[in-house]
This record gives structure tokens, sequence and C-alpha cells, in this order.
């Protein structure tokens, strides 16, 4: 597929459509059933990187996290997550083995069970109707292809145009987001947000036990497909057809 706006961006990682599917791929990444330790959010990174596509269902979307970014309900069960995400619990971090390590001092992204407990409850959970949740990059979308969601990776300064584009026939500067959430929990938010008349544009991969497998000056920008060809239709009037913009292209 063609697009103007993804050309104006000079993007050095391919944007991946979020696309929900009955299909079973008969290739593509993805991992092995009862694997709960498979990251989502590096198979996202995969798929741009690799021009490979990936998919997940209810067995197979590895930590119970990712589960929940892709929408597959509430997959933290019984799983630890609110000591995980704060002080940890070094008698649990015993019982998983070697997989407890980080289990025994927690992830410290809450100052205790209690704070994790209430950010848990604050997420948007939902249940997406189908099977499969599949991760295409861009250049190997077609025109029959009907994404949810479109993720961007962006430096500085393309997350910069993205930002300014969200809002460009609104004027609200209420058009974009930036929640904590595991790195591939942008795609729930955005799940989210493509339920609303005015979406918002959600800015993400804080996770820091994840950053290290996107580039240091790389985040997220995740949108509803509606908001993206929203966006799409508005770059020949805007700023991106402009010297400024193609000053910031230069440095690119």
């Amino acid at each position: 597929m063609d697009s103007k706006l993804i050309d104006a961006l000079k993007l050095q990682m391919q944007p991946v459509a979020i696309i929900h599917t009955d299909e079973k791929l008969e290739k593509g990444l993805h991992f092995k059933e009862g694997n709960m330790f498979g990251c989502v959010a590096a198979m996202l990174v995969a798929a741009s990187k690799k021009n490979s596509l990936a998919y997940f269902d209810r067995k197979t979307y590895g930590c119970p996290g990712g589960g929940v970014g892709l929408g597959f309900g509430d997959c933290y069960g019984r799983f630890p997550i609110d000591s995980l995400l704060s002080t940890g619990d070094k008698q649990m971090a015993a019982q998983m083995g070697s997989a407890g390590a980080i289990m025994e001092e927690g992830e410290r992204f809450y100052k205790n069970p209690e704070q994790a407990r209430k950010w848990v409850d604050s997420l948007p959970m939902t249940d997406v109707s189908t099977k499969f949740v599949l991760f295409k990059p861009w250049e190997m979308l077609t025109d029959e292809d009907k994404p949810e969601l479109i993720v961007f990776f962006t430096n500085a300064d393309q997350l910069s145009a993205l930002v300014v584009m969200a809002d460009y026939n609104k004027g609200t500067n209420q058009s974009v987001m930036a929640p904590f959430g595991a790195a591939c929990q942008s795609i729930l938010y955005a799940y989210e947000e493509a339920k609303q008349e005015n979406p918002k544009g959600i800015i993400g991969f804080f996770d820091i036990s994840k950053r290290t497998i996107v580039p240091r000056e790389t985040l997220t920008f995740t949108v509803p497909f509606k908001m993206f060809m929203e966006m799409e239709s508005h770059v020949e009037t805007s700023f991106l057809e402009t010297h400024m913009w193609k000053e910031i292209q230069e440095r690119q």
C-alpha cells in the first residue's frame, strides 16, 4: 500500500499493522503453546525489522502481559503481576527456579503491590472476537487487508510530526496520550481509542524491561486505522509539505 504520511516520515523501521482474523497462517513467526516467556513486543519489533508476519492466539501469546496487550482478555489470572511490577516476592521467586530471578527483587515500576494493582485495575481489558491477532509489516499490506491499528516506530523528529498530525484537523490539543504499560500494551490502549468518536494516538514503549530491544531513541506511536487514514488525507495541506519539515528530513 502507498502512504504519503509514511513516505514523509522517512522511517527507519517499518510500521506494523495489527489485524484480527479467524484464518490461521501457514507461515509466520509464532510462539509454541505453553511458552510463558515469549515476548509480544519482541515479535512486534521482529515483524518491523525482518519484514515478517507474526500471529498469536489464546494459547500462543507468550507472557500474560502479552495476552492482555493483544486483547485476549485478562490473562494475568493468578500470576503475581502486582509483586513483579513492584517489590517482588522472594517466596514466589524460589518456586519459579531460574525464571524467578526478576521476581525476587521485582521490577520496581510501582512503589508497592497495592499501587501496581491500581494500575492493573485501570487497564482497558479487551477480548477480541477473532481467533488470531496478526502483525503485518506495512510493505506486505494489500488493499484487501483491514487493519485495526497501525504501530509506528519513531525517533523524536518523527514522533513530533505524528503528534502534530494527530491534532491537525481537531485543534483540541488532546489527541495523544502516553500511558505506562508493558511494551506491547499500547495495542490495548489503542483498541480502546478505536471505540471512541475522536480517538487518540498512543505514545508507547516506555517499558524499562524491554527498552533494550529497540534503538535508544525509539518510541512507538499507535493509532486506530481510521485515525491513520484521517492523518493520511491531510498530508498535502500540512507542514509535511513545507520547507520546515524538509529541513528536518535532511537530518534523518
